[in-house]
């Protein structure tokens, strides 16, 4: 609520300060057309401060001024408190209107005014300059000084607008200048923030590699004392196989050595000495059998 009765305050303190805006420009803008309506006549100085075309630029503003008044009342108007403020509001913006295009006529009947003002004046000056007497040579001398003075005014108005456009060019070349170093600030900044990323890669991959050099001599170490184990296995297996078949070779020589020996010293009992042979056969095959499976529990 206490918002609400704020926002209508303001409305309303908006609105009474365009119509004293209004009041004041409408008032200048007045003035500056009936200036234009007076400007010259006879009797008056031609140079004053305020030439034709600057006095057409200040009304023309106070013109486009009140327009804006009279958009902004428009806006104001429907938010205002109470419905008989509002149509108020309304006929008054009625009444500007009216007025704005009564001083835009003004201005228009008062730019021809001051035409044939300056047509009469000229015509006027002529007529002096060809009749005769004092008052012709002094305003001769008036004129040729004026003219001197406007030549004077003329050429410093040019050399300012050819310092205005080379200081124009020096801005615009500046400003060229700045924007190129902001750019080239701009690639810097690029460039150094990925010099940084590549930076840190670089030392990621470099801590990668040293890892994997540390990694790949571990590895080589296990490799090697790995094939040295294995190659000590294998000899001392090989050792152990071949020792033991030796043996056996021998053993089994050596029994079938006495054997025969007994078979030749005995060949008469033969048949008596049948079972006794089969006995040692047995005897023999069951010391060859404990021997090689002794032989294959050490393989």
């Amino acid at each position: 609520m206490e918002e609400s009765e704020s926002t209508i305050d303001k409305v309303v303190e908006e609105v009474e300060k365009v119509k004293k805006e209004w009041d004041e420009t409408y008032r200048k803008t007045q003035k500056h057309i009936e200036a234009i309506a007076e400007y010259g006549k006879s009797g008056r100085e031609k140079e004053e401060k305020n030439s034709l075309a600057r006095l057409n630029g200040i009304a023309q503003d106070g013109l486009s001024l009140l327009s804006s008044f009279l958009f902004t009342l428009d806006l104001l108007a429907p938010q205002l408190p109470s419905p008989p403020e509002v149509k108020s509001a309304r006929a008054l913006l009625q009444s500007w209107k009216t007025l704005t295009q009564n001083l835009r006529l003004n201005l228009r009947n008062a730019n021809l005014q001051a035409k044939a003002n300056l047509r009469k004046t000229a015509q006027e000056e002529r007529e002096l300059l060809l009749g005769g007497g004092e008052e012709s040579t002094a305003r001769r001398r008036n004129l040729q000084t004026k003219a001197g003075m406007t030549s004077a005014a003329e050429s410093i108005t040019e050399s300012l607008r050819r310092t205005r456009q080379l200081m124009v060019q020096e801005v615009e070349r500046n400003t060229s200048t700045l924007m190129t170093l902001d750019e080239s600030t701009g690639v810097l900044k690029k460039a150094e923030s990925e010099y940084k990323g590549h930076r840190s890669l670089f030392m990621r991959t470099r801590n990668l590699l040293s890892v994997m050099q540390r990694q790949d001599v571990m590895d080589r170490l296990i490799l090697g004392i790995g094939f040295f184990l294995f190659s000590l296995a294998v000899l001392y297996v090989v050792s152990k196989r071949i020792g033991l078949l030796t043996l056996q070779r021998k053993i089994t020589e050596a029994i079938k050595a006495g054997v025969v020996g007994q078979a030749d010293l005995r060949p008469q009992a033969v048949a008596g000495n049948v079972n006794l042979h089969q006995v040692r056969v047995d005897h023999v095959h069951n010391i060859e059998a404990p021997l090689e499976q002794r032989i294959h529990d050490e393989l």
